[in-house]
């Protein structure tokens, strides 16, 4: 009797023994699939960003040179409308009759959906078509929608998993956005906060931030980039007086972000309603840019307006037509609207430029430091991405007035509301209360 009871704790011992060496291994199991894991999306990492990278850098190259060309060539605006022609008939060939262009890319991200292959060369060549000929439109836009194509076609070779094939989107439009704008941190995180706001995809950032980088790292050291340079120089340290003047900045900012969103969908509709033929929808965009040009007897408004944007910071006593802001609004929807390809994201950030330059005449702030905080605001006000917009600020102006950026960002993203460029973004959370709204923008 006494030897049975002496048994059962040896054998509770021993179960116990194997319970804990089994929950061992489990563990050792599950580190091992972490780093198996890990090291897979690093690889995989390098991969995106090498091959998006490498191609959207040509691509930035394109949309250079066709400016450039154009510039010195302007009577190829008076082609504008018939470019626009020649567009629709390549989109019209390859049957892609719906064009949600970046709204495809995000409903794909969410849903986990390959992107059709098509999609890249085809926003490739109509967006440097638009530039080419001086439609009102940006590139960084486009870059998710490259990146997000290409992403999909590596995750399609390579045969992932619905949940795979997510991933590997959010990588292909962090290189993308990266190689064309050259902020690979920024371009890390946009892609993952830019689907859902309020619900980052955080298990997306490790190989999203080595796809940036590895493509930041191609686009200049291998293909010779050029990026703008736009650092701003020495600013006073904040006090209560300039961030009284730095949140009226962003308050503004914030509302005007809204009029450039609801300018941007109301051309949609209102195109589409009046023109629904896609072929005399875009003639009719070109020739209304065409005829603003002539009238305004300036061409600051077609294209990305980079320069004017790069004048703004690095020449700060020019003083930009008071409402240049509104026209950039007007031509960018109308371009956008008609049917041209490109981006919204470069002409959120002439817009806020622009109105930073003008907001500099009535506020005792400096007028670079304006036109900075004007487009970082802008282009979080449109994009309801604030730390995308706050990293952006620091590797394009530098860290020297973070303060200032990070206080106008954080107005912008409350008062520009539940507005923005794209439908297909959802607002998880309210951004005035705890509570889950989960409805789509503006």
């Amino acid at each position: 009797m006494n030897a049975q009871n002496e048994a059962i704790p040896e054998n509770k011992k021993n179960n116990s023994r194997k319970e804990n060496d089994q929950s061992r291994i489990a563990k050792l199991e599950k580190v091992k699939e972490t780093y198996k894991n890990g090291l897979k999306w690093i690889l995989l990492g390098i991969l995106t960003g090498a091959v998006v990278g490498s191609i959207s850098a040509f691509f930035a190259h394109g949309i250079v040179l066709a400016s450039a060309f154009r510039v010195k060539h302007p009577q190829l605006l008076f082609a504008l409308p018939f470019a626009g022609l020649l567009l629709v008939f390549a989109y019209s060939i390859l049957s892609d009759k719906n064009k949600k262009g970046t709204n495809l890319v995000i409903e794909s991200v969410r849903r986990g959906e390959k992107l059709p292959v098509e999609m890249a060369p085809l926003i490739i060549f109509s967006t440097v078509l638009s530039h080419l000929f001086g439609a009102s439109v940006g590139r960084e836009g486009a870059a998710l929608q490259v990146g997000g194509s290409l992403g999909s076609s590596i995750g399609r070779v390579l045969h992932l998993s619905e949940k795979e094939q997510r991933r590997i989107m959010m990588c292909g439009m962090s290189a993308a956005f990266s190689g064309l704008f050259g902020t690979p941190i920024a371009a890390a995180i946009f892609a993952i906060e830019l689907c859902t706001v309020g619900s980052i995809y955080y298990t997306a950032l490790l190989p999203c931030t080595v796809s940036a980088l590895t493509a930041h790292f191609f686009a200049e050291k291998v293909i010779h980039a050029e990026e703008p340079d736009l650092a701003l120089s020495l600013m006073a340290e904040m006090d209560w007086s300039s961030a009284l003047y730095t949140l009226l900045l962003a308050i503004a900012a914030a509302l005007v972000s809204i009029v450039f969103v609801s300018c941007a969908h109301k051309a949609k509709d209102l195109f589409s309603k009046y023109f629904p033929n896609p072929y005399l929808r875009i003639f009719v965009s070109g020739a209304i840019v065409l005829l603003a040009t002539l009238a305004l007897n300036t061409n600051i408004y077609n294209g990305t307006g980079i320069q004017l944007i790069t004048q703004t910071i690095h020449e700060p006593g020019t003083k930009i037509f008071l409402f240049a802001f509104f026209l950039k609004i007007l031509f960018t929807s109308v371009s956008l609207g008609g049917g041209f390809q490109g981006g919204e994201i470069v002409p959120s950030l002439f817009i806020g430029a622009t109105l930073g330059n003008a907001l500099s005449r009535f506020l005792p702030l400096d007028p670079s430091l304006c036109a900075a905080l004007g487009m970082t605001a802008l282009f979080c006000g449109v994009t309801n991405c604030p730390l995308t917009a706050l990293l952006i600020s620091f590797e394009l102006f530098g860290f020297q007035a973070s303060s200032y950026f990070l206080l106008a960002i954080a107005i912008s993203y409350l008062f520009s509301g539940n507005y923005g460029l794209y439908h297909s973004q959802k607002i998880l959370f309210s951004k005035t209360e705890e509570e889950e709204i989960n409805e789509h923008t503006h």
